[in-house]
């Protein structure tokens, strides 16, 4: 089972206290966005073997969302952080890079 710390509450919660909403850091356009500009944002994601950048809420809990890191193959968590945060911090890239050396990044 999935586990991921709320950085907010500091909660320790299992997948099924929380809601996942896919592929984070993704550019949101306007409502004077191209038609590609938003077929792209909606149906265009990387869907990634490995190293996963992710949206969750912590739904039954403090009810806010944040962004989690993990490995899609193994579910190995390499770090959570605020969703308002617009690049992963240094501390979970040093996470990610001591695991994976040979990741090239989002």
């Amino acid at each position: 089972m999935l586990t991921l710390k709320c950085p907010y509450c500091g909660v320790q919660a299992d997948e099924t206290e929380l809601h996942g909403d896919g592929e984070a850091h993704l550019t949101r356009f306007g409502p004077d966005a191209s038609d590609e500009d938003f077929e792209g944002y909606l149906f265009m994601r990387k869907n990634t073997r490995g190293v996963h950048f992710e949206r969750w809420r912590h739904v039954y809990g403090c009810g806010k969302w944040f962004h989690a890191v993990r490995d899609t193959q193994t579910l190995e968590v390499f770090g959570t952080y605020s969703a308002q945060t617009t690049e992963p911090p240094k501390e979970v890239i040093d996470a990610i890079k001591a695991k994976r050396p040979d990741w090239e990044g989002l």
